[in-house]
């Protein structure tokens, strides 16, 4: 059983057992055919990954190709800082494109703005995504490397508001750690895609700034699985998990994130349950 399989029962069987139901509070979210998307949840998640042991798969089904479109888009937001999903290899973001195909000001909009920041050389106009690489590189002893993508002036222009919305970075003896902050997780559509895609970016910038992985800690608001989800998530937390150590190779020794390419990664030594085969899970909307 990977750490991820363990973080990942452990958080359903907490939600199942004792969550908080949605019903009768007007629920924003809706299924496909219009009805409410109403879920059980619990409040205030942490789970922690050791990057340096393992890269955080969940076995329990098979997420093969869900890493490779989980690095994708992360690649997609941090690296092209793009809104626009004709730029994105997966349809993921397809339901809140608007007529340009933008998900309007937010994610890959957020980190590619410039801003006015300080450093050692005095100020320097760089976005945010820059502003970490550098401080990685010139200030690893920093406490304030951070990012953040929830702009209140804003949030009217997004077409959905950011789920992963904050980040901190910090170097401790030799090792790059990442605080990841979510303000909302649907835990059988997301949780697993949202790990691995932002260790997949620790990685690259651990790479970058010449660092070793450390840890990845996981931080969820409101934690959730949707009511059409609880079957699905039963069967999974009662299925078997493979006795296995993922890790993520980076075939490109490049020390410069923008030249980092989705065929430059590949994971191995990861087996999945080959019994379990959810189907296509219904996504609330």
């Amino acid at each position: 059983m990977t750490q991820a399989d363990k973080n990942f029962i452990d958080t359903c069987k907490e939600i199942l057992e004792h969550g908080y139901s949605s019903e009768g509070t007007g629920v924003r979210t809706k299924w496909q055919d219009g009805s409410e998307a109403n879920y059980i949840s619990i409040v205030g998640v942490s789970n922690k990954y050791d990057l340096s042991k393992e890269f955080p798969m969940i076995t329990l089904r098979n997420n093969t190709k869900t890493v490779i479109r989980a690095i994708d888009e992360i690649l997609w937001i941090w690296q092209k800082k793009s809104n626009n999903i004709n730029e994105l290899n997966s349809h993921i973001w397809d339901q809140w494109a608007d007529e340009n195909g933008t998900i309007g000001k937010a994610y890959g909009y957020q980190l590619g703005k410039k801003y006015e920041f300080k450093t050692k050389e005095g100020i320097k106009k760089m976005d945010q995504v820059d502003y970490v690489l550098y401080l990685l590189n010139n200030d690893p002893a920093s406490r304030r490397i951070m990012t953040n993508l929830f702009n209140h002036e804003e949030l009217k222009d997004m077409r959905l508001e950011p789920c992963a919305f904050g980040t901190q970075w910090l170097v401790k003896e030799g090792k790059l750690h990442l605080i990841l902050n979510q303000r909302s997780q649907d835990m059988l559509s997301a949780n697993g895609w949202n790990t691995m895609q932002y260790a997949a970016l620790t990685h690259m910038f651990a790479q970058c700034a010449g660092l070793e992985v450390g840890t990845l800690t996981h931080n969820i608001g409101d934690c959730h699985i949707y009511d059409r989800h609880i079957p699905l998530v039963k069967q999974l937390i009662e299925a078997k998990a493979m006795d296995v150590t993922p890790k993520l190779k980076i075939n490109n020794p490049t020390k410069n994130f923008y030249e980092f390419k989705i065929e430059d990664f590949e994971v191995e030594g990861y087996e999945y349950n080959p019994d379990i085969n959810l189907g296509k899970i219904p996504v609330a909307i």
